[in-house]
């Protein structure tokens, strides 16, 4: 029997959490799925890793391996792409776990809505040990996966979703441009398309904070993201309802943004991403610094970590674009 899931999990250098990642896979509820792991060239142990993995005949599900020359994230979840043999497909980073019913609960919502694109759900984050830190539920403030959701608020994850695979090769899968910002530019391009998608109102993955996270390297993520935007709205054939968002779109972004800059210790750079969100939007400044302020305490309470407001409104950044913006605003 065809297996119904290919789960694609790309590994380059990251052989210390690649075990865990596999045997969550291996210890799924869901039986029905093949897992793929693509090396992008590895040049640590990761191949030996996966050794023990490949050499037991017959196993079930199966677990394949593939290694390519260094391409880059996007390149090797596009290989596992057109590997795989099943219409639904997951994928997983080197350095996550699946909760042991992720792929079940996604299945079970997929036949009450056969319709769908895209199943997401919640997820945990946890600390390089795996010590959990926060539980993220998107669908709180979200409960519908439509258009203004995904291109407004941008919750993607990829770990947490599962994808019909005619959608992805409709697409033509992931932009091999990005490193970090792959998943929101392949996912803003199916809502563009009208995807449908729903929630699995439950965690069923892990994301690993650690010291060697791709996406700590802020200004690379930032700097990406605000491209990978200006790209998709500059398509010439972009339905009118798709671009209407933009300014709301470019509002969140650059909020997020000032957030990750202000947690990473760039201030200066935390205040020039809230002067570009608000030239994106003409509410009230008294309205947009309360929803600066409530934003910051939804992501850092999402992410596990603390949020001195008081400290964050005594910075002389924070000061200096307050008190312009006031002064614009008379």
């Amino acid at each position: 029997m065809s297996p119904q899931i290919s789960v694609v999990l790309p590994a380059y250098n990251g052989s210390c959490y690649l075990a865990e990642a596999i045997n969550s896979v291996l210890k799924q509820t869901y039986r029905s799925y093949e897992l793929i792991v693509v090396d992008d060239g590895s040049t640590d142990d990761t191949a030996l890793v996966l050794q023990p993995y490949l050499n037991q005949e017959l196993r079930q599900p199966s677990v394949r391996y593939v290694y390519q020359t260094n391409q880059g994230v996007g390149a090797a979840r596009n290989h596992g792409i057109r590997l795989a043999q099943a219409d639904w497909i997951a994928f997983l980073d080197q350095d996550d776990v699946w909760l042991p019913d992720k792929l079940a609960l996604q299945v079970d919502c997929l036949e009450s809505q056969p319709q769908l694109g895209i199943v997401h759900s919640g997820w945990q984050i946890v600390d390089a040990a795996g010590r959990l830190l926060s539980t993220v539920q998107p669908w709180r403030g979200l409960p519908t996966l439509d258009l203004t959701a995904w291109i407004q608020w941008k919750p993607v994850f990829l770990g947490a979703m599962l994808f019909r695979r005619d959608w992805l090769t409709q697409i033509g899968g992931f932009n091999q441009r990005w490193q970090q910002t792959g998943d929101v530019d392949l996912v803003l391009r199916l809502a563009a398309l009208d995807c449908p998608a729903a929630w699995v109102q439950q965690a069923t993955v892990q994301y690993r904070q650690h010291s060697a996270n791709t996406s700590r390297n802020v200004q690379v993520q930032i700097t990406e993201l605000e491209a990978v935007l200006q790209q998709f709205f500059c398509q010439a054939d972009l339905p009118q309802t798709v671009r209407s968002l933009e300014p709301a779109s470019r509002y969140q972004s650059w909020v997020w943004s000032a957030w990750r800059f202000y947690q990473a210790g760039f201030n200066q750079e935390m205040a020039n991403c809230l002067e570009k969100a608000l030239n994106c939007t003409k509410k009230p400044f008294t309205v947009v610094l309360c929803d600066w302020i409530e934003q910051f305490k939804l992501y850092s309470t999402e992410y596990g970590v603390s949020l001195d407001v008081a400290a964050l409104c005594a910075s002389a950044e924070w000061q200096t674009i307050t008190q312009a913006a006031l002064l614009r605003q008379l």
